[in-house]
């Protein structure tokens, strides 16, 4: 099985004080749904998704660790070739919404404090407000991220 791994520990800003390790592999990204053509946007997309969950990451408690395997990803929008050789991403907020695939673990000590699969995907995509800016490509995969990540690991206020 081929496997790509990011990893990387987040540091909080706060007298340096380490945050939650957070360690995050794209299992076959080959294979996923939906990605871009082109490798070099293919590693952007990863490493941007990579450092989004390490960013979601730093509000967990230092002594945690977290573990992601990013099983599929089917991006929002659909590609279509463009004469001018870079392809283009149209999102019509139909079908076309964003999914993701994962199984997570949650350690603290030794101890496992959460795991399972999750099955990500947000319909409504377009209809909601975002807080990602227009210019960011994966904003609507990091609203989905951000939504399961608040749901999952956040204690309810």
């Amino acid at each position: 099985m081929r496997q790509l791994a990011l990893a990387g520990l987040c540091l909080l800003s706060a007298g340096g004080a380490l945050a939650a390790e957070v360690t995050v592999n794209y299992i076959e990204p080959g294979k996923f749904a939906d990605m871009p053509f082109e490798p070099w946007e293919r590693e952007n997309v990863l490493k941007d998704l990579t450092e989004h969950f390490q960013k979601l990451g730093k509000q967990l408690p230092a002594d945690q660790n977290l573990t992601i395997e990013v099983l599929d990803i089917d991006l929002a929008g659909r590609i279509y070739p463009n004469m001018r050789g870079q392809n283009l991403r149209v999102l019509r907020g139909g079908a076309d919404w964003p999914r993701m695939r994962l199984r997570y673990r949650l350690e603290a000590g030794g101890q496992v404090l959460a795991s399972g699969d999750a099955e990500l995907s947000d319909m409504m995509y377009m209809q909601r407000a975002n807080r990602f800016s227009d210019g960011d490509t994966l904003r609507f995969e990091k609203q989905m991220l951000d939504d399961w990540f608040n749901k999952t690991f956040l204690p309810k206020r």
